[in-house]
C-alpha cells in the first residue's frame, strides 16, 4: 500500500546555466559527505540558521503558494515527441491548454512558469494558485467527460492515474496524454521535472528549476548537526478508516529522512515493504526517537494525546518524550518544487534535543 501523494520553494536569481547546476550538485554532495556543515556562501551552518530556514519554510508552506522561476515565462518550442511511461511515444504540438492529473505534476508546471496555461486540476492540487480551477476528479478517479469539456491540448498523468478506461477515452478523443512514473524518492524529483519540461517544450526551464531545487536542498542539508542521527518512524494513519501503518523501505518518507540526516526507523528495523500494519512488536523493534506523520493523519487519531493511546506508541522513546512532527498531507510526499522546504523543516525539528 502506498500513502496518497498530493501535490507540492522560493528561488533566488534568474534561470541558471548547466554550470550552476553542476555547482549545486557539488554542494549537495559535499553536504552529505560529512565534516563541518556549510551553509550558503560557505558560512558554518548553525542551529540558529537552520531554525531561521525552517521558520521561513513554515511561513511559505502556510501560505500554500508556489514561487515560479524568475524572469519571463518560457515559450514552449513545439512540436516535441517524448517517451510516455505507458510504453507509447507521444507527440505534443500545442501546450496552450495543459491539464495535469496529479497535484505534484501541477506544482511543477506552475513553477516552470506555465500556470496561466493550466485549465483544470485533480483533487490533489490543493495549492492556492490551483484552487479556482475546475476539478476533473471524483474522489481520486478521473472523469473523462470533465477532462474533455475543458478542451485540453495536452494531459499529464501518472502511471497510477485512473481508471484506465477514462485515460483511454481521453486519448481516443485525440488528446496527447503523457504518462509519468510516480515520484517515490528524492532522486525522482529532477527526473520528473526534466520529463515534464521536455513534454511541454521548455527544457531550459526544467534545467533551471532543477538547479534551483538542488541548491536549496544543499543549503537545507548543510544545517544537519554534526553527529546527530535520530531514528524517525513515519506513521501513516487514517483513524476513521482504521488504517494504522508504519513506513519502511520505499515509503517515500525514508528518502526524505535520509536527506534530513535521520535514520528511517522502519527500514532500520528490517521492514522491507513501503508500509506494514502497526503492531506493538514492530514499534518495539523500531524504537523511534521521533514520529513523523501527515497532519490530517495525526488529527484523525485525536492529535498527540490520541496517538499515544495507540498500542505501543507510548512505550517508544518518541512517545515517552512526546516527539511528533507533522506536515501537511499534500506537501510531505509530493516530491516537487516545495520538497526543499520540507527538508528545511525536518532538519530543524527532528534534530531538536
Amino acid at each position: 500500500m502506498r500513502a496518497s501523494r498530493g501535490g507540492r520553494p522560493p528561488g533566488r536569481g534568474p534561470r541558471r546555466s548547466l554550470a550552476v547546476l553542476g555547482l549545486a550538485l557539488a554542494l549537495l554532495t559535499g553536504a552529505c559527505a560529512g565534516g563541518s556543515a556549510k551553509g550558503p556562501g560557505g558560512a558554518e551552518a548553525t542551529p540558529e540558521s537552520a531554525s531561521a530556514r525552517a521558520a521561513a519554510a513554515g511561513k511559505q508552506l502556510a501560505a500554500n503558494t508556489l514561487v515560479p522561476l524568475e524572469g519571463k515565462a518560457p515559450a514552449p518550442e513545439l512540436p516535441v515527441t517524448v517517451d510516455s511511461s505507458d510504453g507509447r511515444k507521444v507527440t505534443v504540438t500545442d501546450a496552450s491548454r495543459i491539464l495535469p492529473l496529479n497535484g505534484g505534476v501541477a506544482e511543477i508546471v506552475f513553477t516552470l512558469g506555465l500556470g496561466d496555461r493550466v485549465v483544470g486540476r485533480d483533487i490533489t492540487a490543493t495549492f492556492e494558485e490551483a484552487k479556482k480551477l475546475p476539478q476533473v476528479t471524483k474522489a481520486h478517479d478521473v472523469s473523462a467527460e470533465n477532462v474533455l469539456s475543458l478542451r485540453p491540448t495536452v494531459v499529464l498523468a501518472d502511471t497510477d492515474t485512473g481508471p484506465k478506461e477514462a485515460v483511454d477515452q481521453i486519448r481516443d478523443a485525440g488528446v496527447p496524454v503523457v504518462v509519468l512514473d510516480p515520484a517515490t524518492k528524492l532522486a525522482d524529483v529532477t527526473t520528473r521535472t526534466t520529463r515534464i519540461a521536455e513534454a511541454l517544450g521548455v527544457p531550459a526551464a526544467g534545467k533551471a528549476l532543477n538547479a534551483r531545487m538542488s541548491s536549496e536542498l544543499a543549503a537545507a542539508r548543510a544545517g544537519v548537526p554534526a553527529g546527530s542521527k535520530p531514528k524517525v518512524a513515519f506513521l501513516y494513519m487514517r483513524g476513521s478508516a482504521a488504517v494504522y501503518l508504519i513506513g519502511g523501505k520505499g515509503s517515500g518518507a525514508d528518502s526524505l529522512l535520509e536527506a534530513a540526516g535521520a535514520v528511517d526507523a522502519g527500514t532500520d528495523a528490517g521492514l522491507d515493504r513501503p508500509f506494514t500494519p502497526i503492531t506493538t512488536e514492530a514499534l518495539a523493534a523500531a524504537q523511534p526517537d521521533v514520529i513523523l506523520m501527515m497532519t490530517k493523519g495525526l488529527e484523525s487519531v485525536g492529535g498527540l494525546d490520541g496517538l499515544l493511546k495507540v498500542p505501543g506508541i507510548a512505550q517508544t522513546p518518541a512517545g515517552m518524550n512526546r516527539r511528533v512532527v507533522d506536515l501537511e498531507d499534500g506537501v510531505l510526499l509530493s516530491f516537487g518544487p516545495r520538497t526543499p522546504l520540507v527538508i528545511d523543516i525536518l532538519v530543524d525539528r527532528i534534530h531538536q534535543g
